[in-house]
């Protein structure tokens, strides 16, 4: 079959693609900017030709005039966790019907949608928002409809997982919201995955809607103490009512890695029990025996410490605070700039020098005075920004698109030994750094690090004298540390310097 993938580069679509490309069908992906996507690690060079990538925005529809038509089937992974309000209610309703009157015009007989449950009285804006969608996917497109409602999705990488981790993980001891006596009914994405291609070309599931559930029915607080067992941390979890709405958000904001945006969203989410009805159970259509909440942690686990996490929460526009067309900072500009370029020249083989600029970040750190780099993390926070806490999908592997702390790659080419970084705290300007490796007319090689910066207005300009005095500390001892880091003696000193 021929297959249209919306939301590609999402954490659902960057793992269903391989798997439809292994079933044997030919998946195009539609994204807003092909320069975002990157396929899969996981995919074998040898099926990478039945993947083609087709530009257009579902919020312009004739960006989708040049669309192929010839496709059999479509799922629909579009939403958004950033929004909120009318706007964004309107919003998703306008991009499922421009894809619906896209679909029309195709010989596509089915379209799966990937919704939330929504069984529960006064729901939250994301939960009726999937619920028009699907309204709106019903009526506007003749092919069938099949919609799988999930509740919590546990996997590596998870925006569920990862926010339940970093709350364990930072507080032995938790004065919490109410929401976390809701009940929902955790799914492991691995068994995600299973009904998102068991429904595929499936008759019984044409026209279909199936709510999605593991074993395990737990309250919000039952699962943090579950992970907490998991990993064998004593937790204490004290439940009070005075938190309200925003005040909750603020304290999901500061505690884990998400911005303040998906914070909000999803404390207003997380009022609604999201339970399965057992009338609609794709177990009487589909049976398979889906893992419990454990097994999902533990499988999880097993990923990150095997650094097989195959995509991210943050991988997503919505992790942070960029402009949707990003890429087109690829290029630094040369006018209206500050710069700090620092070039040291070095012996030791190439490619142990591109294996430390790859590994910049995250847990590795920033190779001099993290302790800076964590203090700027938490201003980053305190005025809505992302801080540091994203981390890095990969300790080793880098990939345009991806976010690093609080930075986002734009170029991540070994080839011609480049990485380009840009920034993603809040700032009254713009900021890059770049790490280039060059050649030296004597032979040798020399590391240029370049710190680029454009300021806006006046605001602009006193941050970038206000933080010059730390750069000839920063800076000069980054590309320093950047050479000499794995060599002996070298760990020592990096250490000592953060």
């Amino acid at each position: 079959m021929k297959i249209l993938l919306t939301g590609a580069t999402g954490y659902i679509g960057q793992r269903l693609l391989p798997g439809l490309v292994a079933d044997g069908h030919e998946v195009v992906c539609l994204v807003r900017d092909p320069r975002r996507f990157a396929l899969p690690d996981t995919l074998p060079e040898a099926l990478r030709a039945q993947v083609s990538v087709a530009a257009g925005d579902l919020l312009r529809p004739e960006s989708l005039a040049d669309l192929p038509l010839d496709i059999d089937a479509a799922y629909y992974l579009v939403h958004s966790m950033s929004g909120h309000g009318q706007d964004f209610f309107q919003l998703e309703q306008d991009s499922a019907r421009h894809f619906a009157q896209y679909l029309d015009r195709t010989g596509a007989r089915q379209v799966i949608y990937l919704s939330g449950i929504a069984n529960d009285h006064d729901l939250s804006v994301h939960l009726r928002s999937r619920s028009a969608v699907e309204d709106v996917l019903g009526r506007a497109a003749k092919a069938q409809l099949t919609v799988l409602r999930a509740s919590i999705i546990i996997g590596s990488g998870s925006a569920s997982f990862e926010i339940i981790r970093d709350i364990v993980e930072k507080l032995p001891v938790m004065v919490t919201p109410r929401w976390l006596n809701s009940r929902c009914q955790p799914l492991g994405i691995r068994d995600v995955m299973f009904y998102l291609t068991a429904v595929l070309d499936n008759p019984a599931c044409l026209g279909q809607s199936f709510d999605l559930g593991g074993p395990d029915i737990l309250t919000y607080k039952e699962m943090l103490l579950g992970l907490a067992a998991q990993r064998r941390y004593k937790r204490w979890i004290v439940t009070v009512p005075v938190l309200t709405p925003r005040l909750s958000s603020w304290w999901l904001y500061l505690v884990t890695s998400t911005s303040f945006s998906l914070a909000q969203s999803l404390v207003e989410s997380l009022k609604n029990d999201t339970v399965a009805d057992p009338a609609r159970s794709i177990a009487r259509v589909v049976p398979h025996p889906c893992m419990s909440y454990r097994e999902a942690l533990a499988l999880a686990f097993q990923r990150i410490e095997q650094n097989e996490v195959v995509s991210s929460w943050s991988d997503a526009m919505s992790s942070g605070t960029l402009r949707q067309n990003y890429m087109d900072a690829i290029q630094i500009p040369k006018n209206g700039m500050f710069f700090d370029r620092q070039i040291r020249s070095f012996t030791r083989p190439v490619a142990e020098v591109l294996d430390n600029i790859w590994r910049i970040g995250g847990e590795r750190g920033w190779y001099k005075t993290d302790w800076l780099w964590r203090i700027r993390g938490l201003m980053d926070k305190l005025v809505g920004g992302v801080g540091l806490r994203r981390g890095r999908r990969s300790p080793s592997r880098l990939r345009a698109g991806d976010p690093l702390d609080f930075w986002r790659v734009l170029v991540a080419d070994r080839a011609t030994r480049r990485l380009l970084l840009y920034a993603e705290m809040r700032l009254p300007g713009e900021a890059w750094l770049q790490f280039r490796i060059v050649d030296n007319a004597d032979g040798t090689h020399a590391l240029e690090q370049l710190a680029a910066y454009r300021p806006q207005g006046l605001a602009g300009r006193l941050y970038w004298y206000s933080v010059l005095p730390f750069h000839g500390i920063i800076f000069k001892g980054m590309v320093k540390n950047l050479l000499e880091f794995g060599e002996d003696g070298a760990t020592q000193e990096l250490e000592a310097a953060k």
